[in-house]
């Protein structure tokens, strides 16, 4: 394997043991160089975990993780070189001024004065140019999020995590992010994503990992993975005779009169289904169809009841 072809993220057999709760369950996971991966579980998943152990911060207690071809434990100041982590959590020293947070952070990289032409730019870019000699507690939640965003990036890695970065921002911030994102995708940068908006993974990345109760689920593209869903929706307005009865375990309300059937693409055509609502009686106000969201398949392959095997 060449310097080119080593993956910018490769986990092996990780494993990871908190007293008697096994939060790892032998996970293995590569991300290629130049992808936009998307890393998505429920809460309590061990998406943190794995994020943590990624870039250091958690001993794995079994199995190997590098990060462009650096051993995460073994060769841990080039690993960590490699790698910008936006957090989750907003952790900052509040009497600090923003620039000195960024000047620091690159210091902390061996990055000096040459450093500060890109922190000029990364404060521009991130709309945060007013704001460098503001200090970080005098800073709105959304600003805060700005000022990580250029942190984990003051050292140009290679590889960017980006940890429910949208979580509580508004739009516009979400908007700003996206764009900043996708320019630093198409700038060469890897980008790995963890986000409970299921549509900003759908729209943002090519290839995703379901991970739930410690284990990966599922590797797939995004395209595949929504291909080889089994079922279509069909929304339905009704009025006169309620849903028959053998169609209601296949629906959810949406609204007054509205449904919203999950129905197998191979079993139940749509006009079959239609025509069976005819003739029970019921008047069509309002039809509409809809192909499998991420978030479908997403619901699907985390359902507790469905996999009893991975408690």
């Amino acid at each position: 394997m060449t310097a080119d072809t080593v993956p910018a993220i490769d986990a092996q057999a990780v494993t990871k043991q908190f007293g008697s709760l096994q939060a790892l369950k032998g996970v293995d996971l590569q991300v290629q160089r130049g992808e936009f991966f998307g890393l998505l579980g429920p809460n309590g998943a061990g998406k943190s975990t794995l994020i943590g152990i990624i870039s250091g911060l958690v001993r794995a207690s079994g199995g190997s993780v590098s990060v462009m071809g650096h051993d995460v434990s073994r060769d841990f100041r080039q690993a960590r070189r490699a790698l910008g982590v936006v957090p989750q959590e907003l952790v900052f020293d509040p009497f600090f001024k923003v620039i000195d947070t960024l000047r620091l952070q690159a210091g902390y990289y061996g990055c000096g004065r040459e450093a500060r032409p890109w922190i000029d730019e990364l404060l521009e870019r991130l709309e945060l140019t007013d704001k460098r000699n503001a200090t970080m507690r005098g800073l709105s939640g959304g600003m805060k999020r700005r000022v990580l965003i250029a942190q984990a990036l003051v050292h140009r890695p290679p590889v960017v995590v980006l940890d429910e970065p949208t979580a509580g921002v508004d739009v516009e911030l979400r908007r700003t992010l996206w764009t900043f994102a996708r320019e630093l995708h198409a700038a060469g940068h890897t980008i790995v994503l963890t986000t409970h908006y299921l549509e900003e993974a759908e729209d943002l990345c090519s290839r995703v990992a379901i991970v739930d109760r410690g284990a990966v689920r599922v590797v797939s593209t995004t395209r595949d993975l929504l291909a080889r869903h089994p079922f279509r929706f069909l929304r339905v307005t009704l009025s006169g005779a309620g849903l028959p009865a053998h169609l209601q375990s296949q629906a959810e309300a949406c609204a007054d009169d509205t449904w919203e059937l999950k129905l197998d693409r191979k079993t139940q055509p749509i006009g079959n289904v239609i025509e069976e609502l005819r003739q029970a009686g019921c008047r069509l106000e309002d039809i509409a169809t809809r192909e499998p969201s991420l978030e479908d398949v997403f619901v699907e392959l985390t359902d507790k009841e469905s996999q009893p095997d991975a408690a």
